[in-house]
């Protein structure tokens, strides 16, 4: 299906694409950065405390490993899914009835 696409089409897919990885590492880097001063605070202030951080480790954790399944796992495109959008477009464009 990439060869009916023009080169707009392709550039534009691309680009999202990169804009959806570029996501998940600013997601990452703020996540590092975050936790690891949370951690410090934790360590300098009240190390004899439970580990208070673990819970907002784990919680994000959980969402950014989602994140990465969704942007690097699930991203892809079924075939179904591609047909569909190329009937879309031929529908928009007017060359096929609506169904």
């Amino acid at each position: 299906m990439v060869s009916q696409m023009s080169e707009a089409e392709i550039y534009a897919q691309a680009r999202k694409r990169v804009e959806e990885k570029k996501g998940f590492f600013v997601h990452l880097t703020v996540y590092i950065l975050v936790n690891t001063m949370m951690i410090l605070v934790w360590a300098l202030v009240a190390r004899t405390s439970h580990p208070w951080f673990l819970w907002t480790l784990g919680g994000w954790g959980i969402g950014l490993v989602l994140h990465f399944l969704n942007v690097f796992v699930f991203s892809r495109r079924s075939g179904w899914e591609t047909r569909e959008i190329a009937k879309e477009v031929n529908r928009i464009k007017g060359n096929q009835p609506q169904d």
